[in-house]
């Protein structure tokens, strides 16, 4: 061997050493197959229930478009990111293309199974976990079927090799915490529910893989103690530096420590397949503890909202006709969503929701560190050859 190729090899492996990523080849995947709730929705919630009003949608798409946001969320960000189309909700039966996959997230869905199933009083979605598990295994079956068959709808269902190759996606676990805040549970006793909650999406996540799933992008929860939902309705807890209710974010720590547990759990019993943690959490606390720093104001008060602190009511939802003085009007979104954090006291704007898919996408908030066109590699070093 000459000089010159000893001193490249000695270069190349000291650069994939020093930065083990760029080693990595990009993932292909070909499909997305997102499990959550509001989070992440596309359409599934109002293709059950009632339609969103104006101004949702209004940023990006110009009208309502499935999305608890004034446009786009995270999963759409993900979605362009891989070169494919936004996710069809499966439960939409109109105009719908799973070429590239399905959105089962509804809004309002838990992990476990919700006490109170809407339309009840603070009801939740009866689309849980579990059920969008079993509606996987629906299109899972039926969409082959429906290509075996041939025919127009043939063309809109994913090839079968997608199954294995594609990412899964998981946001979902926001509305477990918030059933039990709503539910006249104390902040320990919802404190004590995490275990079971998170035991559940493991199990779920277990018959994922078992379907063939081998590419899991995992977001932890975010500080639901920093949104006017929470904060309007539990005025007397105890505020951080920041304005956000302490001890309702300590029991969303807790819920991502367990979960993260929950993933090193899950590595240790499917190590073929690739477990990625996203700490979603720390991204989105951010944007409430230093917003001027990323381009934003006024983070605790919603940009579409009437009423209160921080521009929240129940009883005056985003888009709601609503009375004041004797005259009628309609809740409104404030002059520049562009520069607002939380949209209508329980989601997020598209800019912040750009943001936090910006800052995640890179790898600096995963467990391993890889970024998400990566996430198909089990860890940073197992494909150099290296120990890390």
């Amino acid at each position: 061997m000459t000089n010159i190729s000893s001193f490249c090899l000695v270069f190349f492996t000291l650069l994939t050493i020093l930065n083990p990523i760029s080693a990595l080849k990009s993932c292909e995947f070909p499909a997305i197959f997102n499990f959550g709730d509001s989070n992440s929705d596309t359409g599934g919630f109002v293709a059950s229930f009632p339609p969103l009003n104006s101004p949702y949608g209004e940023t990006y798409f110009q009208m309502p478009a499935g999305r608890f946001s004034d446009g786009r969320v995270i999963i759409d960000f993900v979605a362009k990111s891989l070169n494919l189309s936004f996710l069809s909700a499966y439960l939409d039966s109109l105009g719908t293309n799973f070429t590239v996959g399905a959105n089962f997230a509804t809004a309002a869905s838990t992990i476990t199974l919700p006490a109170r199933i809407i339309p009840a009083n603070n009801g939740f979605s009866p689309f849980f976990f579990l059920v969008q598990y079993n509606q996987f295994v629906q299109l899972k079956d039926r969409s082959q079927l429906i290509r075996k068959q041939g025919g127009v709808f043939a063309r809109l269902m994913p090839r079968e090799e997608y199954f294995q190759k594609a990412l899964y996606t998981f946001d979902i676990g926001q509305n477990d915490l918030g059933a039990g805040f709503f539910g006249n549970m104390s902040v320990e006793e919802v404190n004590a529910s995490v275990p079971n909650i998170v035991n559940t999406f493991l199990t779920n996540v277990k018959s994922i893989y078992n379907l063939g799933a081998r590419s899991f992008w995992i977001h932890n929860t975010g500080p639901i103690g920093c949104l006017g939902y929470v904060l309007a309705n539990f005025p007397s807890a105890e505020k951080d530096s920041v304005g956000c209710a302490k001890s309702y974010n300590e029991v969303a720590q807790y819920f991502n420590y367990e979960l993260k547990e929950t993933v090193l759990q899950l590595r240790k019993v499917f190590p073929s397949a690739a477990f990625t943690y996203v700490d979603v959490y720390s991204v989105k606390y951010s944007l409430f503890s230093e917003p001027k720093k990323h381009g934003f104001e006024l983070p605790l008060v919603a940009c579409c909202g009437y009423g209160g602190l921080y521009n929240y009511s129940s009883s005056a939802g985003c888009g709601a006709t609503i009375t004041v003085n004797g005259t009628q009007i309609t809740v409104g979104s404030c002059d520049d969503p562009s520069v607002r954090v939380v949209w209508d006291g329980i989601h997020y704007t598209e800019a912040a929701n750009k943001f936090i898919f910006e800052q995640i996408s890179t790898g600096a908030f995963s467990d391993p560190p890889i970024p998400l066109k990566m996430a198909c590699h089990r860890t940073v070093g197992q494909y150099i050859g290296i120990n890390l």
